[in-house]
Parts: structure tokens; sequence; C-alpha cells
């Protein structure tokens, strides 16, 4: 029957969601394909929104369909460190504001978290900037709170 498989970014939205509600914060799950908001908060008189991206490895996080900068918008990459299979393991959570996607950071010499390609067909965040960064986006769930 071969390798089974497993759907990244469905487990990914869901575990976004489950610490969510565990924070006791109100937050409902959209439908789509092809979206680029997963994930509606409701926070007192104002609405945020949630785009998240999933990864089985520790690569890149393909953010071809991202196109919404907004205060109140937020990417939350979460990565199975190449364990997905192992519900022990628990994922990096990387949260950062839209605003700040494409901020220029000394720690990365100057560069941002987004790569383009030569091509410019492709746009992805790394993995390995994200950590760079150290504590600065990683489970930053407090911009939620």
């Amino acid at each position: 029957m071969g390798e089974k498989g497993h759907n990244t970014n469905l487990a990914a939205e869901f575990y976004v969601l489950s610490i969510l509600y565990r924070l006791g914060i109100n937050a409902h799950l959209t439908l789509g394909n092809k979206k680029s908001v997963d994930i509606v908060v409701e926070k007192e008189n104002e609405i945020i929104t949630i785009d998240v991206k999933g990864l089985k490895d520790t690569s890149c996080f393909p953010i071809d369909n991202w196109n919404k900068k907004n205060e109140n918008h937020f990417l939350i990459f979460v990565s199975f460190l190449k364990r997905i299979d192992n519900p022990n393991i628990i994922p990096d959570v990387f949260i950062v504001p839209s605003l700040e996607l494409e901020n220029f950071h000394k720690e990365l010499d100057g560069k941002q978290i987004i790569y383009r390609n030569p091509k410019g067909n492709r746009i992805v965040v790394e993995y390995s900037r994200l950590k760079k960064l150290g504590e600065k986006y990683k489970n930053k769930w407090d911009y939620f709170t």
C-alpha cells in the first residue's frame, strides 16, 4: 500500500487552532483551497487573520500566495522537525506579523526572512533564518491574547 501520507498543512492549521483554544482565544478555521487566511481570531473589537504554513522538515516555507500586508494579519510557520509522524515531538512555531515579513535583520546580515529566487517565480521563508532570529518570533502567542 505504500508509505502513509501526511497532510502537513491541515496538521499545522489544527495544531495552531488547538493552541489558540488552549489560550482561551476565540478562533475559527476558514475553509477553501489556495486561501490566504486560514484562521480568524476575534479579539475585543478587532478581527485578526492568520495564514498558517506547515512544513514536515526544516527547509523552506513556500509563501507564493502571500499578499495580505495588514497590521492585523499574521503568518504562523509550523515545522514538524522531520518528525510529523511522532505526536510526542513538539513542532517549532514562529509567529510573524505580516508587516514585518520584508524587514531586514542585522542577525541575518541585513537580509530578510523571505527569499525570492533569481527568476522571481518563487517566494519562501527559510526555516534557518527564522531559527537565527532566536526568540524574536518563536512561540509569540501573546499577539493574540
